[in-house]
């Protein structure tokens, strides 16, 4: 296959309008209403974007893929008639989602809708698609009912000893966020437990100590150690989330080396059930080990028990604490489950993307490989001031193990 670069702009929160700017030029309906599902998710916090991020994917695959039958289904299939339009089912399956968790885009995504079926021809293979995708939305929706995601609950510190975590300014008073999220229902793996990191390393290890006098000089707000470029890289993923990025660099691979339609709508399925599996997952060992984050590890640095931690009791981080664990970081384990998905179904594909979101003007940060995104991702924690590097590390093992679980697990070839 002859290989094409790519250059994409990705941007986690968009003005909603008919047809995003992200998918005007492009055919294939899969690859345009993953633009238009990323547009409408954008408001949500990062956890929630990517259970609606796989909801959606995961009824666009079953509309598709009950029509073409070229995978595994991963529900009952649904009973297409022959002929029917897989492009109508995927665009029908897309709405149908979005349109019952956000009634209130309910104008900008039937305008969207009529767009994309404009395009097809109406007749008996039209219709049979439009009532397939419907079908495949209301089975991911009833699958989803009651899956954990609601009521919210927090988690509120019952110890002050070295090494748990503990509030931040950043906090609620109720505590720590998501607590009941570590209880989702996963997409993909058995369970959020399955693949739980091993323990973060003792506070007097020699790992503890490196680590938190990285985070230490190069992660404070008043830091002069932190080059331009990793502020940069910090400031730009607090903003744009996993869903945001690494669907807008699925898009990009996509269009420039395009398969199959039913293959297009698997790859989106399996990169965001993993990236939702892999926040799930990050959740559950957050709570289970309840360790500190930086802030607090810092400011009681000298209390910690090791005699080569210096505290700082001003230490503030570059970029907010979110209110919950550190360890491992979320954005590593959603990350790299994503990373791992792309690098295994578009294997030795040429790469180029721009990412920016508008929160961060100014900011434009180009990539050629996966894995120079995933390093900018754990660098932009640290530099951040938010998480010690052991905290991205275990994220991206727990990630990896995701992809290739859910790789080998999920929505297989029939030939597989």
């Amino acid at each position: 296959m002859v290989q094409r670069s790519l250059v994409i702009l990705a941007i986690a929160v968009l003005t909603m309008s008919p047809i995003p700017a992200a998918a005007e030029t492009v055919s294939d309906p899969v690859v345009e209403w993953n633009a238009i599902m990323v547009s409408t998710v954008s408001g949500q916090n990062p956890f929630a974007q990517a259970r609606f991020a796989a909801i959606t994917q995961l009824a666009v695959f079953e509309a598709v893929n009950s029509i073409t039958r070229e995978y595994e289904s991963y529900l009952d299939p649904i009973d297409a008639p022959a002929g029917a339009s897989s492009e109508a089912a995927a665009a029908e399956a897309a709405h149908d989602v979005l349109v019952t968790y956000f009634p209130g885009a309910a104008a900008t995504l039937d305008a969207a809708l009529g767009t994309s079926l404009a395009a097809i021809p109406d007749g008996a293979s039209k219709d049979d698609g439009l009532a397939v995708g419907a079908a495949a939305a209301a089975e991911l929706i009833a699958l989803r009912t009651g899956d954990g995601s609601a009521p919210p609950a927090f988690y509120l510190p019952t110890s002050t000893e070295p090494g748990e975590w503990q509030t931040t300014p950043s906090c609620p008073a109720a505590g720590g966020i998501l607590f009941h999220w570590q209880n989702l229902r996963p997409f993909g793996i058995a369970s959020n437990a399955q693949f739980r990191s091993d323990p973060p390393p003792r506070l007097t290890s020699r790992e503890y100590t490196k680590d938190y006098a990285e985070v230490m000089a190069v992660g404070a707000s008043d830091s002069t150690a932190r080059p331009a470029d990793r502020a940069d890289a910090a400031r730009l993923f607090n903003a744009l989330s996993a869903v945001g990025a690494w669907n807008a660099v699925a898009s990009g691979l996509a269009s420039a080396h395009p398969r199959s339609l039913t293959a297009h709508a698997r790859a989106f399925a399996l990169l965001n059930l993993a990236i939702s599996d892999g926040l799930a997952s990050s959740i559950e060992t957050k709570y289970h080990y309840r360790f500190w984050r930086p802030e607090t590890a810092i400011r009681a640095g000298d209390t910690d028990g090791n005699d080569w931690t210096a505290g700082r009791s001003d230490f503030a981080p570059y970029i907010a604490t979110p209110c919950f664990p550190g360890y491992p970081s979320a954005h590593a384990s959603a990350s790299y489950a994503g990373r791992w998905v792309l690098e295994r179904t578009w294997e030795g594909a040429d790469f180029s993307a721009t990412l920016s979101h508008p929160a961060v003007p100014g900011v434009a940060i180009e990539y050629t490989t996966l894995k120079q995104l995933t390093d900018d991702i754990d660098d932009a924690r640290v530099y951040g001031g938010i998480h010690f590097r052991f905290d991205q590390k275990a994220g991206a093992i727990q990630g990896h193990q995701i992809a290739n679980y859910v790789l080998g697990h999920v929505l297989e070839g029939q030939n597989e």
